[in-house]
């Protein structure tokens, strides 16, 4: 597979969930390259690759407990609230900006940062 081709699978593994950055998929793959379990072949331009024989154990050893079975349906549906909620209050805060009144600008504001802060309470909460 191509690098590009890799993002688009994990992401549609984990329905979504986990889309790697280029950033992160091609200084990994050069990694693994390194290391000698896969190997990189040109194809007009782009990159293809493939395990290694050194590879191979490896990625059979990692196929028993893929990171992507770490996201059950009810993961993947609270991912999917969670979008919706967040397309919602960016769709009322673009309002918001575009129709509102200075103060009423202000008052979202506030709520944004209040908003910000009670989201990281949670997670303080749970340490």
């Amino acid at each position: 597979m191509h690098g590009y081709e890799m993002i688009q699978e994990l992401d549609a593994r984990t329905n979504g969930i986990w889309r790697p950055s280029p950033g992160s998929i091609y200084p990994t793959l050069q990694l693994l390259e390194d290391e000698g379990l896969i190997e990189a072949t040109a194809d007009g331009g782009r990159k293809s690759y493939r395990l290694t024989a050194d590879g191979r154990p490896e990625a059979e050893t990692a196929a028993e407990n893929p990171p992507w079975n770490r996201f059950g349906e009810d993961t993947k549906d609270q991912v999917q609230d969670f979008r919706d909620a967040a397309v919602g209050i960016f769709s009322a805060l673009k309002q918001v900006g575009f129709s509102g009144t200075p103060e009423q600008r202000d008052k979202a504001l506030e709520v944004l940062n209040d908003t910000k802060r009670k989201l990281y309470a949670i997670l303080a909460d749970s340490e």
